[in-house]
């Protein structure tokens, strides 16, 4: 048995046994989970040129199969079934050489470029989640997508292993990349019936970096919304994160009771 086979061998190996690189190395400790918004102009339209050249963008064979990783557009939409990986992988390398964290809003894909914003939605139960592609998988018939323990979670699919889904790419993640939305945007609050004008504002920001922060962190806490209120204050402009979505004054009062946000008070929208 020469050294070449052997090589190979192990190559192999390391290529079917799961969903991506996911190598040895572990970690005890993690940033704080990240979030990501379904507001597509969050994102760039189109992906870092660096992706491009990326080791995870050339063809690649797993299980005798190939795949052609290619770029997609803002808009696509993909139907398949999603699975979930978690602790068996938590703290190992993905694709792209990341950390797997099960907690953070990520997932696996065989061909999307790393880094693409992915919006998936349980076609059994109508719940989504945003996740972004940091891995490769799964390699299955019929699977398209294999989902962070967190995000799977988000869509009640952990349970049932697997779900029908439905992908919509809103678009691509890139650092150093801000989006400053209008003011409407910034007012604009959840439209749904029956609910009322009470929200409990759990920030206040000069800047807008730091609401935005803010927003994207705490969007879908149990159920409800925050929304950034562009006020003026004292003649200087004041960024204001709401938690929206009670259906009373008195849900609102009792949410902020259980002290999840220290410093938080009932607002009401005029």
């Amino acid at each position: 048995m020469n050294k070449l086979y052997i090589f190979t061998l192990i190559v192999t190996i390391l290529f079917t046994t799961g969903c991506s690189t996911r190598g040895k190395r572990t970690y005890s400790n993690f940033s704080k989970p990240k979030r990501y918004s379904e507001n597509k102009s969050s994102y760039s339209s189109t992906p870092n040129k660096k992706n491009y050249k990326h080791p995870t963008m050339r063809p690649y064979v797993v299980r005798g199969i190939r795949y052609h990783p290619t770029v997609v557009n803002v808009g696509d939409i993909f139907k398949g079934n999603a699975s979930w990986y978690g602790p068996n992988f938590h703290g190992k390398l993905t694709s792209n050489g990341e950390t797997y964290n099960m907690y953070d809003m990520t997932a696996a894909h065989k061909t999307l470029p790393m880094n693409t914003i992915v919006k998936v939605t349980n076609l059994r139960n109508g719940k989504s989640a945003v996740v972004r592609i940091n891995d490769r998988g799964p390699f299955v018939a019929t699977r398209i997508i294999d989902l962070s323990n967190k995000a799977a979670h988000k869509i009640a699919m952990v349970g049932a292993g697997t779900a029908p889904v439905r992908l919509e790419i809103l678009g691509f993640a890139s650092k150093g990349k801000k989006s400053i939305p209008t003011k409407k945007q910034l007012q604009a609050a959840p439209k749904q019936k029956h609910l009322s004008d009470f929200a409990l504002q759990i920030a206040s920001f000069s800047k807008i970096d730091g609401a935005l922060s803010t927003q994207q962190k705490f969007d879908g806490t149990d159920g409800y919304k925050t929304i950034i209120k562009d006020m003026q204050v004292d003649g200087n402009r004041v960024f204001k994160v709401w938690l929206k979505g009670f259906k009373s004054e008195q849900e609102a009062r009792d949410y902020k009771a259980t002290g999840n946000f220290e410093h938080a008070f009932i607002v009401r929208e005029n």
